[in-house]
């Protein structure tokens, strides 16, 4: 069988305190060039002065090691990548309850949790909380992990017509996160074992939910916009923009951007097979600026 195609990313990392009292975001990746795979880890804290600047970076640094360990044997992480995930995953909420256990004063931290992989140009990620994982692809942005916030369980209550759009928008806690890291136990988790397939030219954004300040169009416009740029160019013309619309209540905001390039033609095309689709699982989210009702097809779609 010939060589498959073979990829290579581009990726960038930025932060913004936003108008926050305290930076509670944390993001961290490793994308070496030649080496065939890729992650990034992103976190956004909880608890204000109960320690959730500590929680992200505990979250982001435990998770980053354990991927670390396997970033030079992608062909023996692949096939048990949801075991090191979820493994990375349990061991950032051990840190976290350690730290919080000897600290009265952090009881109650919190982080959420994002980690996408990319071997080659397959993507896996596994994410707990409302973080979003985001693909751009020829102009449309999509969602591709779990929303774990009351707001989307309200959405999706809305279209089954459970549910009025304005009680859902009026619900005192519609921005609640129904899954974080806290020391506890995790209520939900979101793993994508089975690879997203990813196509020369897609970028790929883990963000924290300071971004979704922006509206969908918004975020298109720039990411279209930006297509000869290096993702490190495109991060800070995405800064940029926040920082223009000057929201008197903008969040802390963290995300790696990730550019994916395809490096090698393939000599002949697969045989055809039936795709899988892969449904946007979450459709809304409590910030106003994302509402993505998409779907993408796994594959060449």
């Amino acid at each position: 069988m010939p060589p498959r195609a073979s990829f290579s990313y581009d990726a960038a990392t930025a932060i913004s305190q936003g108008r926050r009292d305290r930076q509670e975001d944390s993001v961290a990746s490793d994308f070496l060039a030649g080496s065939g795979i890729g992650f990034a880890v992103l976190a956004d804290g909880m608890g204000g002065h109960a320690a959730g600047d500590m929680a992200s970076k505990l979250a982001v640094t435990e998770v980053f090691a354990g991927l670390k360990l396997w970033s030079d044997a992608p062909q023996r992480l692949e096939p048990q990548i949801a075991q090191v995930l979820t493994d990375a995953a349990d061991d950032a909420n051990a840190s976290i309850r350690a730290y919080a256990s000897q600290r009265p004063d952090a009881l109650g931290m919190g982080a959420t949790l994002l980690a996408p992989v990319i071997v080659d140009n397959r993507l896996y990620w596994l994410s707990i909380g409302d973080s979003p994982l985001l693909l751009f692809r020829d102009g449309r942005l999509y969602r591709l992990n779990a929303d774990h916030s009351l707001a989307a369980q309200l959405d999706r209550m809305v279209a089954a017509g459970e549910l009025s759009a304005q009680e859902a928008h009026a619900h005192p806690d519609r921005a609640c996160v129904t899954s974080v890291l806290t020391g506890h136990d995790i209520p939900q988790v979101d793993c994508r074992h089975a690879p997203l397939s990813l196509k020369a030219d897609d970028l790929v954004i883990a963000t924290s939910d300071g971004l979704l300040a922006l509206h969908t169009a918004e975020i298109e416009e720039t990411l279209g916009q930006g297509a000869d740029l290096s993702s490190a160019e495109l991060s800070q013309r995405l800064l940029a923009r926040i920082e223009a619309a000057n929201a008197p209540e903008q969040d802390n905001v963290a995300f790696c951007l990730i550019r994916v390039r395809q490096t090698q033609a393939p000599q002949r095309a697969r045989p055809a097979r039936k795709r899988r689709r892969l449904t946007v699982l979450a459709r809304g989210n409590h910030r106003a600026g994302l509402h993505l009702h998409h779907s993408i097809r796994d594959g060449s779609a």
